[in-house]
């Protein structure tokens, strides 16, 4: 994974979680300034049992990923500007913005994968458009050409 980029996952749920050290809980007041501070954020909409506890802890110690959880029972606004109707939802942000849907299975190993993916497929792009990598086309033109 590229240096610099940040992997935030978040949960929606319709009801409240415990806090775990793992988990970061977001409301209306934080969303937005949230994902604004780091490059990527994921959300998932339904109580997935202890998948996102297993999965914050199998990702634990990469330093570009972290979890969050939303009840979108109270903070209606939240689901509403991540554009959520359904449950469960699971979507990929990078710097605010939505990148990547997962329909996938629901087990650590394929959500785990699927994140450090997609956050790699996330650098890349990001990094490719700071260089503004553009082709450089030099016209060329029979009347240029010198026959020795």
């Amino acid at each position: 994974m590229r240096n610099g980029i940040h992997l935030f996952l978040f949960v929606l749920l319709t009801f409240p979680l415990f806090s775990h050290s793992e988990v970061i809980t977001l409301t209306s007041d934080t969303f937005s300034d949230k994902i604004k501070e780091k490059d990527t954020a994921w959300f998932v909409n339904k109580n997935l049992g202890t998948l996102w506890d297993d999965l914050g802890k199998a990702i634990e110690g990469t330093d570009e990923i972290e979890i969050g959880e939303v009840d979108c029972g109270t903070d209606k606004p939240v689901c509403s500007k991540a554009d959520i109707h359904s449950y469960p939802t699971f979507k990929l942000f990078y710097d605010g913005e939505e990148v990547a849907r997962y329909r996938g299975s629901r087990d650590v190993d394929s959500l785990k994968n699927f994140v450090l993916e997609e956050a790699d497929k996330a650098a890349t792009n990001a990094q490719a458009q700071q260089l503004d990598i553009t082709p450089t086309i030099i016209p060329s033109h029979k009347d240029d050409i010198v026959n020795h």
